[in-house]
């Protein structure tokens, strides 16, 4: 069946032009040559290219692509050539130009189809990612997904963006989302974000367009081996045939990233995205377990032992004790032991709390390596002992974790516990109820009131060059929401964050072992995406936000509020100040930027700007009242983190 289409009169080309036009929902070539009009399918046969955007020479329609030629009325080519340029029936009337097209064809149900139906049932429901010429057929099937209500996509402007997002995502649920490129430099853009989510144990979906296999390894445009590119930085990794089973591969790669804690790839080739298929979705049920681990009884009656012996046992709490926040309190309640956190798990323990004692290491205060040295005995709960936490090694130390791999991975424990951390934290309280340790809640308080003073002494510093960063926290501090997420980029403000931000329990979200800067803005698009119903506040610097600013630009096309409170001291600060302590010359390490509160203006987006501390109460209250994306950008002094 065909039927008629009007084309206004004023889009149709003059004498020896033609045009491209969308005719109901399909791309026309529209020509105008010898004094009639012609309607061509836009489409050359040679490859595909778009005979509408090419010209008419000599009375001919050339293909800009490759220079075929073809009749602009008939499609048909010059002598001694078969391939031809499908033609369709026009008629002038006085109402229009209308154009004879083939009805549409019922849907076909496709490869891709199948693999996106099985990602949702298997809990795939955000999708970051940029659609491109290698998969437009795994995006439509995308495309109806998220009409049917099951998906929520979200189009960037830099795959490296999606990553970092699907990063945070991860992090923040410990469910995957996914990310989404085209062939070639799509993917590996996406190379970067996915290490930050290797190292920091966060489940991911990573989804990459494939050129088609029939020119694949031959040296093809963007053809590129995308299994081994991501061999290193994924725990599973697969490429769709037309031969596989479909479904399977999608409930696989769902599984390996949760059980793997890590990234898992699928390569889908051009034309396998769009073969047909009648295979059915396939559902959850039957493909992991509960992995949560019981600790040893000799290991745990070790610890125990030694737990009842400390006078000052101190409580160190990494990101991987997130989900065992009630188990912690109360285990350290029990011993009148204070929680120190690592800076991943920041807000793990609200600092208001009478055993919270904020972050140790680089980004941490005083109060937090002050009650470390004094301890007698360290219970270390899902921490990594990184060297930018400082765990004191010569310490009596109980190791709780549930990665083997992780247990005494920097230097030997003398309590390795192998365990969920809810479960061995449960059981080491009831085991450890017979101590007598010291109550360490006095010294908590006087600590925090020692530090407490000092921080207020940094935020009126003011030496003419703009604000200190312990100011902008202290602000921060009084504003934020209690039920708030907090991304942070990497550089001088996320260690001012760690030490001068305080908690009501509020989770940080962070680059941790990556340590990538640039991560801060993309991953409050993907905390938002995971949780909507709590406000998202991105704490970046000038540099890291300057790498993909042009985000804002995808905060405002889908509304996304983040808050974000950028820390602009015109510089790599922390490099700067690398340089000077290995007694190296400061060296471009500065930075021309525009005025960020007017750049976020032009975005669409709300802009605050803040010269002096005294502006900082208002500026925050206006941050959280405004609707929709709003930037807060402070001037500050680069001396005063």
């Amino acid at each position: 069946m065909e039927s008629w289409h009007r084309i206004d009169t004023d889009e149709v080309p003059d004498e020896g032009r033609v045009t491209s036009l969308v005719v109901d929902g399909r791309a026309v070539a529209l020509t105008r040559c010898r004094g009639a009009v012609g309607a061509l399918e836009n489409h050359c046969p040679h490859q595909g290219g778009p005979v509408g955007e090419g010209s008419i020479e000599n009375g001919w329609l050339r293909c800009p692509w490759h220079g075929y030629d073809y009749d602009p009325l008939t499609g048909i080519p010059p002598e001694g050539f078969s391939d031809a340029v499908t033609a369709y029936a026009v008629e002038e009337r006085e109402d229009g130009v209308f154009v004879r097209l083939p009805d549409h064809e019922a849907p076909v149900r496709t490869v891709a189809d199948v693999m996106v139906e099985t990602l949702v049932a298997h809990g795939i429901d955000t999708v970051f990612g940029m659609v491109g010429h290698s998969n437009l057929g795994l995006a439509e099937a995308m495309r109806k997904a998220e009409a049917r209500g099951e998906l929520t996509y979200v189009g960037i402007r830099h795959e490296g963006a999606a990553a970092f997002a699907a990063s945070a995502y991860g992090k923040l649920t410990g469910r995957p989302a996914a990310c989404f490129a085209i062939a070639g430099p799509g993917s590996t853009n996406l190379l970067t974000g996915l290490y930050d989510a290797k190292l920091d144990g966060s489940p991911v979906l990573a989804l990459s367009g494939q050129v088609p296999t029939s020119v694949r390894g031959r040296g093809a445009f963007q053809d590129l081996d995308l299994e081994a590119v991501f061999r290193d930085v994924s725990v599973w990794n697969a490429t769709v045939s037309g031969g596989s089973d479909h479904a399977e591969l999608a409930a696989l790669a769902v599984k390996h990233a949760c059980d793997g804690r890590g990234v898992a790839h699928l390569v889908f080739p051009d034309e396998v995205q769009v073969q047909v298929s009648d295979a059915a979705a396939m559902v959850p049920g039957g493909r992991s377990t509960n992995r949560r681990i019981r600790p040893d009884v000799e290991a745990l009656d070790a610890a125990a032992a030694a737990i009842r012996a400390a006078k000052r046992p101190v409580v160190v709490a990494g990101h991987g004790a997130r989900g065992a926040e009630a188990e912690l309190i109360a285990f350290a309640e029990e011993l009148n032991a204070p929680v120190l956190t690592t800076f991943k798990a920041k807000g793990l323990v609200p600092d208001t709390h009478p055993l919270g004692a904020g972050v140790l290491g680089r980004s941490g205060t005083p109060v937090a390596s002050w009650l470390m040295n004094e301890s007698d005995l360290l219970v270390v709960v899902g921490a990594s002992f990184s060297n930018h936490t400082g765990i004191a090694s010569y310490k009596t130390i109980v190791q709780v974790d549930d990665e083997p791999a992780a247990i005494g991975r920097f230097h030997p424990v003398t309590f390795p516990v192998l365990a969920d951390a809810a479960l061995a934290l449960d059981a080491l309280r009831e085991s450890a109820v017979d101590g007598e340790p010291d109550d360490q809640r006095a010294d908590v308080a006087a600590r925090w009131e020692l530090w407490r003073a000092e921080k207020q002494r940094r935020a009126v510093d003011d030496r003419g060059h703009g604000v200190s960063a312990a100011a902008v926290f202290a602000a921060l501090s009084d504003a934020l929401p209690a039920n708030a997420v907090v991304t942070v980029d990497v550089g001088n403000h996320a260690y001012s964050l760690g030490r001068y931000l305080e908690s009501k329990g509020q989770p940080v979200l962070m680059s941790g072992y990556l340590g990538s800067i640039g991560f801060g803005y993309p991953a409050a698009l993907g905390a938002w995406a995971a949780d909507r119903s709590r406000p998202i506040v991105a704490v970046t610097g000038d540099g890291g936000f300057g790498q993909y600013a042009a985000e804002l630009t995808t905060a405002v096309k889908y509304g996304i509020p983040v808050k974000h409170v950028l820390l602009d001291n015109h510089a790599l600060g922390k490099i700067a100040k690398e340089q000077v302590a290995g007694d190296f010359p400061v060296w471009h390490t500065s930075l021309h930027n525009p005025d960020w509160a007017a750049y976020a203006e032009l975005c669409g987006a709300t802009g605050i700007t803040v010269t002096a501390a005294e502006q900082l109460p208002d500026a925050m209250r206006r941050l959280f009242a405004a609707e929709g994306p709003t930037l807060l950008h402070v001037e500050q002094d680069a001396a005063l983190v």
